[in-house]
């Protein structure tokens, strides 16, 4: 079974893409969503969390303070590493688990990511394309966040050229049909 990563800027599509993966009949973790889970259930993530960002990291009822850690970690290069630290690796075993999970019972699974720097843990990255313009566009429609945070987050992802220096393919979501991008990099995936 073949594991393949989508990949790309914030706003470029990459859950439009995985959806209609996921239409395909094709897996798809989600890595983003099980790390937020990771953070609210898994003990020993809440527990070195707690210990690099204090007691405020979590409400009172449980729940992630993401304004409180996104205000420390965003200030603080070094804090945001550390982090990084102790969400990926769990993200990583989860990912190892569940792929154990579905061995033999599909040609490829896909993990959806807006980190990944490269191809360890992967056969294949697929790298979703939207113009700068474009991916702002979109996220100012669905989310409320200023121009000024997105651009923020936009600096601290990797550019064009080092999204496609990983990938082994792109699906430009900008102005190409997404549909059909997809049915040929399936077909190529399952040959």
């Amino acid at each position: 079974m073949l594991k393949v990563g989508i990949t790309g800027g914030i706003g470029s599509g990459k859950s439009t893409v995985a959806r209609i993966f996921k239409l395909l009949n094709v897996p798809i973790y989600n890595a983003d969503m099980r790390a937020k889970w990771l953070i609210l259930n898994k003990p020993s993530v809440k527990e070195s969390i707690i210990d690099l960002l204090g007691s405020e990291a979590y409400f009172h009822s449980g729940e992630y303070n993401t304004t409180f850690v996104a205000g420390k970690v965003f200030e603080d290069q070094n804090l945001l590493i550390k982090l990084n630290q102790i969400v990926h690796p769990a993200v990583k075993i989860d990912f190892e688990e569940w792929c154990f999970n579905k061995e033999g019972h599909y040609p490829y699974v896909i993990k959806e990511a807006a980190i990944m720097k490269n191809k360890i843990g992967l056969d294949h990255i697929i790298y979703v394309y939207a113009s700068e313009e474009v991916r702002l566009k979109r996220i100012l429609s669905r989310d409320h966040r200023t121009v000024e945070a997105i651009r923020r987050i936009m600096e601290k992802q990797f550019s064009e050229k080092e999204f496609r220096s990983i990938s082994d393919f792109v699906i430009d979501n900008d102005s190409e049909m997404l549909i059909p991008q997809v049915l040929s990099i399936h077909k190529k995936l399952i040959s």
